[in-house]
């Protein structure tokens, strides 16, 4: 399997791999432009473009879109995050051709229209609204908020349905002309795919458009503080965040070895202590995210009322204990987790195509798989304990309570438990 990278003259970048036992590929093109590249009063508006991709093009009503695509047994779809919104689709191999036309079709041409734009308004504040009625969802976001207060980082993805409600077309246009740029568009393809046949539509469907300035996301700082709601609820949902690295920092991988060793599966601290030895919950689970410029390692859990308080000091205990006594073996098991989860995921071209805009997004390039394997293999023990220590101890943090939360301990009584 090999890795070829090809940019336009106007900056636009592609990016491919070829699997040579695949029938099928994975094409999109992922835009470096999500929630955190909103000002304030556009929170939403890039979610809300992604659902007007799908709602017609000046040569494709919205059903013609959806047909076209699933005549051929394919499959369309479209994401947002706060640092980029991605457009693919997966198909046979010989309908490569047709699912980029399409996508470029939805990215380069949509209509907007008045219509749909309310058919779709309508869709989107009911997506808000599950949220808010999904409380291991919500509390997610209110966790995002209170780590990055006051900062583009730290909005919801969705936006608010007052912002919603707002939005017309010509803030859609304004957000596309702001951050669709040719040098914001990386276009990736892995499985049954031609790099050089890629390239030649992509010259003739992408060349032409024009540089333009690029607008860079704020400088991310992680704050901290504490949101709590109380509702009458079977369970009582906590969510803490604390500091941790940038995708680009030196210590990335040793965080994510951490939060594995920590949370990350059955066999995790966490797991055995708080479930499996006192039956605290049901669901907890640690996770280590990163942004281009900082990070978040994040713990979960769902339990009782009366087991909230007991649940939530016995987290921050684990938490210490790790920086004492994490051993060989533990970490030994979770770098090897997170080896076989990288090359599982990336028997899947969907997987590999994702994998390489990532990389080309974050880098310019595309490591090989031996250099990641490598950065995993080179966390040891002692760095593992040392990050668990500053986590434990120093990192600031964050804290999202749901349900029926009127027993739980403060964010000021856990900073206590920290530091005591």
């Amino acid at each position: 399997m090999t890795v070829r990278t090809t940019t336009l003259d106007n900056g636009f970048r592609i990016v491919s791999e070829h699997m040579p036992s695949l029938q099928s590929a994975s094409v999109g093109v992922w835009v470096t432009a999500g929630g955190r590249h909103e000002t304030p009063e556009q929170n939403g508006i890039a979610h809300f473009l992604e659902h007007m991709a799908f709602k017609g093009t000046t040569s494709r009503s919205a059903l013609q879109i959806a047909e076209q695509i699933e005549d051929v047994g394919g499959y369309i779809n479209a994401y947002t995050s706060r640092e980029v919104t991605a457009f693919y689709a997966r198909v046979l191999r010989n309908d490569v051709r047709l699912a980029l036309d399409v996508i470029s079709d939805i990215l380069l041409n949509p209509l907007f229209e008045t219509r749909e734009i309310e058919v779709e308004r309508y869709v989107i504040l009911q997506e808000i609204g599950q949220a808010l009625d999904t409380p291991d969802d919500v509390i997610f976001d209110w966790l995002q908020e209170k780590s990055y207060p006051k900062q583009a980082l730290g909005r919801t993805i969705l936006g608010e349905a007052e912002r919603i409600r707002t939005f017309d077309r010509g803030d859609l246009l304004t957000f596309i002309d702001q951050h669709y740029g040719p040098e914001q568009m990386i276009l990736s393809a892995a499985g049954a795919v031609d790099h050089d046949q890629i390239v030649a539509q992509a010259q003739h469907i992408f060349g032409n458009l024009k540089s333009r300035r690029q607008l860079t996301a704020e400088t991310a700082c992680f704050v901290g503080g504490e949101r709590r709601f109380e509702k009458p609820l079977e369970q009582a949902h906590m969510a803490l965040a604390f500091e941790s690295p940038g995708y680009r920092a030196d210590d990335f991988y040793t965080g994510q070895v951490y939060s594995m060793a920590l949370g990350g599966g059955m066999s995790s601290r966490l797991f055995q202590e708080v479930r499996e030895k006192r039956g605290l919950c049901y669901t907890i689970f640690a996770q280590t995210g990163a942004y281009s410029d900082t990070g978040m390692t994040t713990i979960y859990a769902g339990t009782g009322e009366d087991d909230l308080s007991d649940l939530a000091y016995l987290t921050i205990d684990e938490m210490k204990r790790a920086a004492d006594d994490m051993n060989e073996d533990e970490v030994m098991r979770a770098r090897t987790q997170m080896k076989a989860g990288l090359l599982m995921g990336l028997e899947s071209p969907s997987s590999r195509a994702e994998r390489l805009a990532r990389m080309i997004q974050i880098w310019g390039k595309v490591p090989d798989l031996s250099v990641t394997v490598e950065k995993i293999d080179s966390v040891t023990t002692q760095d593992v304990r040392n990050f668990a220590a500053y986590v434990a101890t120093q990192a600031a943090a964050a804290m999202a309570l749901y349900g029926p939360i009127s027993g739980a301990p403060d964010l000021s009584d856990l900073q206590a438990r920290r530091t005591s």
